[in-house]
């Protein structure tokens, strides 16, 4: 991955076989304290106008169409939406509370973004000849399977794993520990790291080619929000995919 910036904007790319992915950081929006400044994330008590114009910066800065976007509500799951077309409801665009589901975004189409957002989970990118997916992944979607339903819906031969809360900062409880017991060298203690436990879920549904970020939000307060670190009130970063 490398660093990327424009018009103050920054962020980290990743460059994937007939894709390339996109992780933001906070740097370079309009909000004020506590989310200053690139916060994309409408349910989090910024003001919509405040993430409304962060939306259309990072999409411009990325040359994505802001109403191309896709995005849903994320409830921690593994449900994916396959999109032919822009959705109708521009969730992305007008920076709205999306009417649909999901914590993964696919599709074929080079002129449409799949797009999740990000305070701690890892945002993880995949392609393959089917086309390019974005899958949110919590603990509880990891679990769950999302990373398995993101990548079968493309047959993902290649991943790209955002930043997200690294084993430094990650202390779970039993639940969590037992729900990934059939993976080696995962946790140490009550640390859980969830990279290499999405790289090994990435393994088991036979994606090869994964690189990850490597970088902890917590950690990184000048970069990126991070809800384990500062609470609900917090903003959120995205993580974008698009065929090239």
């Amino acid at each position: 991955m490398e660093w990327r910036e424009r018009d103050e904007i920054r962020w980290l790319e990743a460059e994937l076989p007939g894709a390339r992915a996109a992780f933001s950081t906070r740097l370079g929006g309009v909000s004020d304290a506590p989310y200053e400044a690139l916060n994309v994330g409408v349910l989090t008590g910024d003001s919509p106008e405040s993430v409304g114009e962060n939306r259309r910066r990072l999409a411009r800065s990325l040359d994505r169409d802001a109403e191309s976007v896709l995005m849903a509500r994320q409830v921690h799951g593994a449900d994916l939406l396959w999109h032919d077309r822009p959705q109708r409801t521009r969730v992305y665009a007008d920076a709205i509370k999306s009417p649909d589901e999901a914590d993964a975004e696919a599709t074929a189409n080079p002129d449409l973004t799949p797009l999740v957002l990000v305070a701690d989970c890892l945002p993880v990118a995949l392609a393959g000849p089917g086309g390019v997916a974005m899958a949110h992944c919590g603990w509880r979607g990891l679990a769950a399977g999302v990373v398995g339903e993101a990548a079968g819906a493309v047959g993902a031969e290649a991943a790209a794993v955002g930043p997200g809360i690294g084993p430094c900062c990650y202390e779970v409880g039993e639940e969590v520990l037992t729900a990934f017991d059939h993976l080696d060298g995962v946790a140490e203690g009550r640390m859980l790291d969830l990279t290499a436990v999405a790289r090994g879920l990435l393994a088991r549904a036979g994606v090869t080619g994964v690189e990850s970020a490597d970088l902890c939000t917590s950690c990184n307060p000048a970069l990126f929000y991070s809800h384990r670190r500062d609470g609900e009130r917090t903003g959120r970063q995205a993580g974008l995919a698009w065929m090239s």
